[in-house]
């Protein structure tokens, strides 16, 4: 997959000055499978890698959080990329190294005028016990609840946060992020969910608690709504060279620069 037009807003410097740090003289191929919300990130520091690692071949493909931790636990894939934590026996076969933190953010229709809501009724509203906008300072509408689909890292986040695990009366269920900011964005009475690094102009976001959702208030932790970006490879399985460079690079600090821009925030200082 080419990253090329996904990252053009990206600055060049950086890119290159990211580039140049990169570790050297690996050959061969990395791939990667996963979450959809990581797909800005992880296709910067794939671009910036590959820069100075020419003769490695970089890969990903957007098939959600489950789907990428089950591909990296059946050899399947190099890494896989979810956007939540390891559960249960996952945590036995696997191992998780986390890149970065990342906010998610509740969006509404750019003409809906709630602009806050707190966590409380985040998860009223999700679970049908706030069902009009006017129950928490909107106009007399309907909610329309718009989530993702089972297996989705955001939805787990989401969920797990808000404490509204099953108990969310959808009514659309979305694949991917994009769909659920294009579908809000056509109805003034939707609601939805995703990551802080994939929000765009035609929706509008909700502070959560009066916080509003930055690096520095995911960072501190006074943002609430916030969830790993996790790389994952197999247990006891000998990483090729290119991988093992990939994966040193993306986790070093040299690549926080990348990450930052991504509009997710790294963990190695």
């Amino acid at each position: 997959m080419k990253f090329n037009k996904l990252f053009a807003a990206l600055s060049a410097s950086a890119m290159l000055a990211a580039a140049a740090l990169a570790p050297a003289h690996a050959a061969g191929s990395v791939s990667t499978d996963g979450s959809t919300s990581m797909e800005y990130l992880i296709g910067a520091l794939g671009e910036s890698f590959t820069e100075k690692n020419k003769d490695i071949k970089f890969t990903y493909s957007p098939t959600g959080s489950g789907a990428g931790i089950a591909a990296a636990a059946e050899g399947r894939t190099d890494i896989g990329l979810a956007s939540r934590g390891l559960k249960g026996d996952e945590t036995k076969t696997l191992d998780a190294h986390v890149v970065a933190l990342d906010g998610i953010v509740v969006v509404v229709n750019p003409k809906n005028p709630v602009s806050d809501l707190t966590l409380e009724q985040i998860k009223d509203v999700y679970t049908g016990k706030v069902t009009n906008w006017k129950q928490v300072g909107g106009e007399d509408h309907p909610i329309v609840l718009i989530g993702r689909e089972a297996g989705s890292g955001t939805r787990d986040g989401f969920e797990t946060v808000t404490d509204t695990k099953d108990s969310c009366k959808y009514r659309q269920e979305l694949t991917s992020t994009g769909d659920v900011m294009t579908t809000v964005s056509k109805n003034v009475n939707a609601v939805g969910y995703a990551s802080l690094s994939a929000v765009s102009k035609k929706i509008k976001t909700v502070s959560v608690g009066g916080v509003v959702a930055s690096e520095a208030t995911i960072k501190d932790g006074s943002y609430k709504l916030q969830r790993p970006f996790l790389m994952v490879t197999k247990k006891g399985v000998e990483q090729t060279d290119a991988v093992k460079s990939f994966l040193k690079y993306a986790l070093s600090p040299e690549a926080s620069e990348i990450v930052k821009m991504t509009g997710v925030v790294p963990v190695a200082e």
